[in-house]
């Protein structure tokens, strides 16, 4: 019996090269959810950039593209599950690494509880649609809860299927909104074309600047596929592949329905409450269309949820493993190859914070605006760090860095840009407060790690080497 209780528990880990390249694209795109921010951003940026939308959008691709540069210069020689959290480590050290985990981890959790609010609206709007009285907190509760619990079940159940579902959604979502965006540009004919948008003239740059803001927080998420190194096939050429095509592709969609809404609703943009329908019924699309366009927008917000979830689990897996957290949590379930201990606490936690907000009377869409804005942050602070730190591994590697460099100071520069843009001028209540919870959060993360490190000095040589070879198992 002493033998049987001595035994040290076995980690089944993560299973071995089962995501194809579509299916890393897949996980890259959900994590962005591009047709939640056509729903909404160019219209939010019309309002100070005006026929300077595209240029906003343009830029904001630019920016993020070299972010993927240098997540991409570390995904070709490093696989892991850890994501930025382990290529911070190979440039910056323990601590860098370790506080762009953390970054990382709020940033994935915050967009997926934030996205959960998206997605109950427009369920619930499109169950109204649909002739059901979806209305009310009980309704909205229910469907937080129903929705998360989806979501939770598929992170667990396996990589593939919720990569798959996530990818299903986006495309079918995305499939809606183009198939509305070129009909309008067909219906227009002629007048499909604005020259206006390319001219510049009278373009107010200052709005064009702030429009890349919200630009860029369109993409947060984009480096997503880079915790699948152990999962992905032939994971040092198809994860910065995944990474790059996804910020390319998704930022010329960005361009091109910019242009579009524009093109169709000019100076109307600015008031219109939901661009997209207001497309859809000014060219005169069939009644059938509203419910297949509101569930387009609800299946992205739900692919949104998912797909940060699969990252937040995978960054506190390799995190257990490391003795960072617990060791319980270094482990994956014996049967799924996932590590559903972090999930079952990570997605409930989600519908735990949108339940105690829809109860106290918050609004579905206010809740992904308030807690999306408090993962942003995360993103931004793991980008930066990113950046710096692959700056630092080229240098000491001997590698060519010029390019490095660049891509590095424009990343870092748009970030601090970013973050300094929703803080000043100070926003209206509760925005105003979520970059203190932010910081709050960082510093409580920080404090537990500085005692980690008194009383486990041998750690700091953990962090950041958990390699793919390394995570063996029946996986």
């Amino acid at each position: 019996m002493s033998t049987t209780t001595s035994q040290q528990p076995v980690d089944a880990g993560l299973r071995h090269g089962v995501m194809s390249g579509p299916e890393l694209a897949a996980q890259a795109i959900a994590n962005i959810a591009p047709s939640a921010v056509i729903a909404f951003t160019a219209a939010s940026i019309f309002i100070g950039a005006g026929n300077g939308t595209m240029l906003s959008f343009l830029l904001a691709t630019i920016v993020i593209v070299c972010v993927g540069y240098c997540v991409a210069v570390f995904a070709k020689r490093n696989a892991s599950a850890g994501s930025l959290y382990t290529y911070v480590a190979k440039g910056l050290g323990p601590t860098g690494a370790y506080t762009a985990g953390v970054a990382l981890i709020i940033g994935c959790w915050g967009i997926a509880a934030g996205s959960l609010g998206g997605a109950v609206s427009y369920m619930s709007d499109l169950l109204r649609l649909l002739g059901v009285p979806a209305s009310g907190v009980v309704w909205l509760i229910a469907l937080a809860i129903v929705i998360g619990g989806l979501a939770t079940f598929f992170t667990i159940r396996g990589i593939r299927i919720s990569a798959r579902v996530s990818l299903v959604l986006e495309l079918v979502s995305v499939a809606i909104i183009m198939i509305l965006l070129v009909t309008a540009l067909v219906v227009l004919g002629p007048d499909a074309w604005d020259p206006a948008q390319f001219s510049f003239e009278g373009v107010p740059f200052q709005g064009v600047a702030a429009g890349m803001v919200l630009g860029i927080l369109g993409f947060v998420g984009f480096s997503s596929a880079d915790a699948l190194g152990r999962e992905a096939k032939n994971p040092y050429t198809a994860i910065p592949r995944a990474i790059m095509w996804s910020a390319v592709v998704v930022g010329v969609l960005y361009v091109f329905a910019a242009y579009t809404q524009i093109a169709v609703l000019g100076d109307d943009l600015a008031t219109a409450a939901s661009p997209l329908q207001a497309i859809s019924e000014k060219i005169g699309m069939p009644g059938w269309f509203t419910p297949l366009l509101t569930f387009g927008v609800a299946a992205s917000f739900f692919a949104v949820v998912v797909a940060p979830l699969n990252v937040v689990g995978r960054i506190v897996y390799v995190m257990g493993k490391e003795g960072v957290v617990p060791e319980r949590f270094g482990r994956t379930h014996d049967t799924h190859l996932t590590p559903h201990r972090v999930l079952l606490i990570a997605g409930p936690a989600a519908i735990v914070l949108d339940v105690i907000l829809l109860a106290c009377g918050v609004q579905p869409m206010d809740i992904t605006v308030w807690v999306d804005t408090y993962g942003t942050y995360g993103y931004m602070v793991a980008y930066a760090l990113v950046a710096i730190a692959c700056v630092a591994y080229v240098r000491r590697e001997r590698m060519r860095s010029a390019l490095v460099t660049l891509c590095a100071a424009i990343a870092v520069i748009a970030m601090v840009y970013v973050f300094l843009a929703n803080v000043f001028p100070v926003p209206a209540f509760p925005l105003n407060v979520i970059p203190y919870l932010f910081l709050a959060t960082m510093i409580a993360a920080l404090a537990w790690f500085l005692r980690l490190r008194k009383q486990d000095p041998e750690v700091l040589d953990r962090i950041g080497n958990t390699e793919t070879d390394m995570l063996e198992g029946v996986g």
